[in-house]
């Protein structure tokens, strides 16, 4: 039995990284999955739960998180008019499709290939945010059809199976096709819904509980983490858009994509 003294750290871990996400989300619109995965990962393991469980259970408790989230986030967006409603009936369809293949496909492969690729892409995200002034590619005109299409099913295909919205690769990717920054940001959180919905239901519904996981798991979903979680990435979002009207974005998506960085790499190094 787990006693409260050696819960409670958890329980306060669990709380921060809600308000981290939150924050991160509004302040730098980088979805908060890309924070709550390794969170996860790394908390379960400390209880002894096996790397490929406590991968599995982390992966679905975020997407978990990001649907509540995502819909906050898109009620605001679209409030702020800051939705490319073109891109979205083109996008969304191959998005949600992709999505749930992903979702399928992650059942069925080896726990420490997700564990690396969420580490490959952490490093690509953090390098991209150090130096995107210096390498920015961007189209000179909208491309055709079938690359979006291939844009859309990538994002909706590697998202879900690593547990992030669509902010993390969703945002680069919109932002080469010349879409303004707050256009990227608000139309890549309407990416977050379709990617996670599926993930999580599948999660949900179609999935085992791993053997070596701890209470209060429905599927692959730790609820404890999700009930702590989820309220408060939803109420500290805005509160993050607010502080970027004050903060220096520049100096603070430096200091988060170093520690990104070294993330994604003890993440490659438990995949090894």
């Amino acid at each position: 039995m787990i006693d409260f003294l050696t819960v409670l750290p958890v329980v306060l871990v669990l709380i921060f990284t809600g308000i981290f996400a939150g924050v991160l989300a509004g302040l730098l619109g980088v979805g908060g999955g890309i924070v709550i995965v390794p969170v996860l990962y790394f908390i379960f393991q400390s209880f002894g739960v096996s790397s490929e469980s406590s991968m599995a259970i982390a992966v679905a408790t975020s997407l978990a998180v990001i649907v509540p989230t995502s819909i906050s986030s898109i009620r605001s967006h679209y409030k702020a008019r800051n939705i490319d409603t073109m891109i979205m009936r083109q996008w969304t369809p191959f998005i949600f499709l992709f999505a749930l293949l992903g979702s399928l496909f992650s059942t069925q492969i080896d726990a420490k290939l997700i564990i690396f690729l969420f580490g490959i892409i952490a490093c690509f995200v953090s390098i991209n945010m150090i130096f995107k002034n210096s390498f920015t590619f961007t189209f000179k005109q909208l491309p055709s059809r079938f690359i979006q299409t291939m844009m859309a099913s990538v994002v909706g295909f590697l998202s879900v199976m690593i547990g992030i919205g669509g902010g993390t690769l969703g945002v680069p990717i919109l932002s080469s096709l010349n879409l303004a920054t707050h256009r990227a940001v608000g139309t890549a959180a309407c990416f977050g819904l379709f990617i996670a919905l599926p993930g999580a239901l599948m999660a949900l519904f179609l999935s085992d509980t791993p053997n070596d996981a701890l209470i209060g798991h429905v599927g692959l979903i730790s609820l404890p983490a999700l009930f702590l979680i989820a309220p408060l990435t939803v109420i500290f979002a805005p509160i993050g858009v607010k502080l970027g009207k004050i903060l220096n974005q520049n100096q603070l998506k430096k200091v988060f994509a170093v520690t990104l960085f070294f993330t994604g790499l003890r993440m490659l190094y438990k995949a090894y």
